[in-house]
């Protein structure tokens, strides 16, 4: 189904009614990403777990194959709560920490940056993580459950299979200033993006392919709006917005839209498939977000995004290894920086 014959009546269903819509997943492809440099992560491995809780892997793949059955949101909800633990601190499982009654020091999920990240995510990782601890108590890191969790969910809506190697620790230390400088922007430019990857050890490569995760999920209004009403200061739209697309999303997202309540799909053809459809989406300047549809519009990153469009198995391949990459971001070892957490939520 192209972008543009998207109805009203089909964009209603995505209203905040997402947990119920039913899946038809596309049949994943396996992928086995090759190791990455000895000194990026030597201390993880694939089979950290083979003595401490061999079944592992099958204890969190029964909690996510039944949550994305029965709240589908969980997928795009845990990926993107992987993605943001992952740039603060590492992934370490920093954003599960709950900010303690009374405190005025607030924990990372308590950032304006944050409040958008949906609890089915968080929900899906503390269910997993008290079903391990009953088969496996104290050897688990919480940190290691949401990146398989992660790997799971991407499984269950048609994208790669690729190994995670784990040995994580849970980190010591959440809080919400160090979140604003750490996470993209829906109005970043690609300058800002490639910098603050670098900043991570990642490659202008990685940021388009990563990207691609908005190929499942959706965008509150608010971080949209402005580019359909006042791009930059102007009082007009963004240039680069499909017309029909700007009328469509103005519909339900009025110029007082910071308000609004509304998430609307990232990649409005295939929403609950992981597909490349995202990147066939931003050559139609059907982007949703400007950090999106940005892009396809810089010289750096639009080859990138036009090879994935083209070649879908190519990206799925990208894209398991980039998360594989990904997941090896600030990651603690030892109890001098880090520990193994009973509550994914609390501290030891």
């Amino acid at each position: 189904m192209h972008v543009l014959s998207l109805t009203s009546a089909l964009i209603f269903r995505f209203l905040f009614l997402i947990s119920t819509c039913p899946i038809s997943p596309a049949k994943p492809t396996t992928s086995h990403p090759p190791a990455l440099p000895r000194h990026r992560h030597r201390e993880l491995s694939v089979d950290y777990y083979y003595k401490k809780c061999p079944q592992l892997e099958s204890i969190v793949g029964s909690v996510t194959s039944q949550l994305f059955k029965e709240a589908p949101v969980s997928a795009p909800a845990t990926i993107r709560l992987f993605f943001h633990d992952c740039f603060v601190e590492g992934c370490d499982g920093s954003i599960l920490i709950e900010t303690k009654k009374g405190s005025k020091k607030l924990a990372e999920r308590e950032a304006v940056e944050n409040k958008d990240l949906r609890e089915e995510g968080f929900e899906s990782i503390i269910k997993a993580k008290a079903l391990v601890e009953s088969h496996c108590p104290s050897r688990v890191s919480c940190s290691d459950i949401l990146a398989i969790a992660a790997r799971d969910f991407i499984h269950l809506a048609g994208g790669p299979y690729y190994q995670v190697k784990k040995g994580r620790w849970d980190g010591k230390i959440s809080t919400a200033t160090n979140v604003p400088p750490n996470i993209p922007r829906s109005n970043s430019t690609v300058d800002q993006l490639i910098k603050l990857f670098a900043s991570k050890g990642l490659t202008v490569d990685d940021l388009v392919v990563l990207s691609g995760a908005h190929t499942i999920g959706f965008a509150h209004c608010k971080s949209f709006v402005g580019r359909l009403y006042d791009f930059k200061g102007t009082k007009r739209p963004d240039p680069n917005i499909n017309t029909r697309l700007l009328k469509e999303l103005r519909m339900y997202c009025p110029s007082s839209g910071r308000s609004s309540r509304a998430a609307l799909p990232l990649d409005a053809t295939t929403p609950f498939a992981f597909d490349n459809g995202y990147y066939k989406g931003l050559g139609s300047n059907m982007g949703l977000l400007g950090s999106d549809q940005a892009l396809f519009l810089d010289p750096r990153t639009k080859p990138i995004a036009l090879e994935m469009a083209r070649d879908k198995q190519k990206f799925l391949k990208a894209f398991g290894d980039a998360m594989d990459k990904m997941g090896s971001i600030g990651v603690k070892r030892g109890r001098k920086h880090g520990e193994i957490r009973k509550d994914c939520r609390v501290f030891l």
